[in-house]
């Protein structure tokens, strides 16, 4: 799907990274031109590292072509992300895409969103308390995301707070959005509706199913 003269958005996380190297296999072997707007400093130094040619939406806000991962896809291609805590950018680059393609395995299709992945939500850090408050008013189970080696919570790119929220399956995505876009000190989330253009599962047997 990408051809030479393409801007690119790029995901964030371990099956994006295994794309970025791809295409840095044919920006090596074919001369392939492309530029790249990253979801994150993570995808900013793997582009660097793959030859791909770093740009911003500010030079270049209409993009050809975006590729990402996703945690859960259920059969409305409505996607939950965010587990490398890159949601806000990666749904900014996203939205600014003529197609958005989301690669994932199997295990990620799921009937319904919230079954088996918390929902990140991205936080100004004086507002998390409030923010909790609402969520469990909203039925779900909140926990403010602490780093790994580290003391302290998770910090996003943007210096935000990360807050995963796990819901009992969530039946109405829509609402969900709405009403956490409506709370002060919630920066974005990672339900992405009306977005996705194609999913590519990828499967055990190494076959691909191309839904859209």
């Amino acid at each position: 799907m990408i051809e030479s003269g393409m801007t690119l958005g790029v995901g964030t996380g371990s099956t994006a990274a295994l794309a970025i190297e791809e295409l840095g296999i044919r920006i090596k072997n074919e001369g392939l031109q492309v530029r790249g707007v990253a979801t994150s400093f993570a995808a900013e130094r793997l582009c660097r590292q793959h030859g791909i040619t770093l740009t911003t939406l500010d030079v270049e806000p209409n993009l050809d072509l975006a590729f990402d991962g996703a945690d859960e896809v259920d059969p409305n291609f409505t996607l939950i992300k965010g587990r490398g805590a890159a949601q806000t950018r990666e749904k900014i680059v996203a939205a600014q895409a003529k197609s958005f393609v989301v690669l994932v395995d199997e295990s990620k299709m799921v009937e319904q969103l919230g079954t088996r992945m918390p929902l990140p939500i991205e936080v100004v850090p004086m507002a998390v308390t409030p923010i909790l408050n609402v969520l469990s008013s909203m039925g779900a189970t909140s926990e403010i995301r602490m780093g790994m080696k580290k003391d302290g919570p998770v910090v996003s790119d943007q210096g935000m707070w990360i807050v995963d929220a796990t819901f009992n399956g969530i039946v109405d995505a829509a609402q969900v959005n709405r009403e956490l876009l409506m709370t002060p000190g919630v920066v974005d989330h990672g339900l992405f509706l009306n977005m996705a253009t194609m999913i590519l599962v990828g499967k055990a047997d190494g076959s691909v199913n191309v839904l859209t």
